[in-house]
């Protein structure tokens, strides 16, 4: 009985468009890496897992990474006064900010 009036009422009230949900994403402009994350860890040690607590600050690891990137990229070419991002105004960060062999290693896999 509750059930039918409940069926009733929502077919002679229907939702306003304002309360459906939208299909646009409500996030925060950054992407979620998990999935490579997991990817690359099951490649390299197939026998392991990783909690989701990890897989997060691994996640907010890459895209703070890569916003100081962004960042230090624009920096380097406004001090060049030039309008065009180049390839070597990123390859320059990227060997500012990351250590040694993990700098070239990301510059020789990212060419």
């Amino acid at each position: 009985m509750v059930k039918s009036i409940i069926k009733w009422y929502f077919r002679r009230h229907p939702a306003p468009i304002s309360r459906k949900k939208s299909c646009v994403s409500t996030s925060s402009g950054h992407r979620n890496y998990s999935l490579y994350v997991n990817s690359v860890l099951k490649e390299v040690f197939p026998r392991r897992t990783i909690s989701l607590c990890t897989v997060d600050i691994m996640n907010t690891l890459i895209n703070n990474m890569l916003e100081h990137i962004a960042v230090e990229a624009h920096q380097w070419m406004r001090s060049r006064i030039c309008c065009t991002l180049t390839p070597e105004d990123v390859q320059k960060p990227v060997h500012f900010l990351l250590p040694g062999k993990l700098a070239k290693y990301a510059v020789f896999f990212w060419s």
